[in-house]
């Protein structure tokens, strides 16, 4: 029998909340990455963060930083700035990894599939032939090959200069 280590998962299986306020929310006063929130990039306008229960490695979320829930609140340069984010990622991610394809998303409402309602995301997965084999078909278990904590000091040397404003 294989075993599959996902230590992050164990706040979500023990269900523990990470405080009042939105989990997206970044302290106002805070520009660039952040460690302890897996956050990659921030600026004024929005920020990059891994996805803490990711489909697949290198699962991306790119949020605004205004706490709005709905693209029709963004405003037009909260919407093209979170889409040059988008952009730019899915190159980054082209040359970390090199996934032979993406999801990108945006679930908006809960009737959509939306884990967080209230800060409007897109979601930025890499897909790579094969992901969606006998292990989420029929164990329902996704297998990512690598603890996020790495994975985020990977991404954020790549990262880190390349997405600076």
């Amino acid at each position: 029998m294989e075993t599959l280590w996902a230590p992050w998962r164990m706040d979500y299986i023990l269900d523990k909340n990470p405080g009042p306020g939105c989990v997206f929310c970044l302290p106002p006063d805070h520009l660039g990455p952040l460690k302890e929130r897996l956050v990659l990039h921030s600026d004024p306008q929005v920020f990059l963060i891994m996805n803490r229960f990711p489909y697949n490695n290198c699962h991306l979320l790119a949020a605004p930083r205004r706490h709005v829930a709905t693209l029709s609140e963004a405003t037009s340069g909260e919407r093209a700035a979170l889409m040059e984010l988008v952009a730019k990622t899915t190159e980054l991610l082209n040359e970390f990894c090199r996934p032979d394809g993406f999801n990108i998303g945006i679930n908006q409402g809960i009737a959509a599939g939306a884990g967080i309602v209230d800060h409007l995301h897109v979601h930025v997965t890499p897909r790579f032939g094969g992901d969606t084999n006998f292990m989420t078909v029929l164990g329902d278990t996704r297998v990512i090959p690598e603890h996020l904590e790495k994975t985020y000091l990977k991404l954020l040397e790549l990262f880190v200069d390349r997405l600076r404003t």
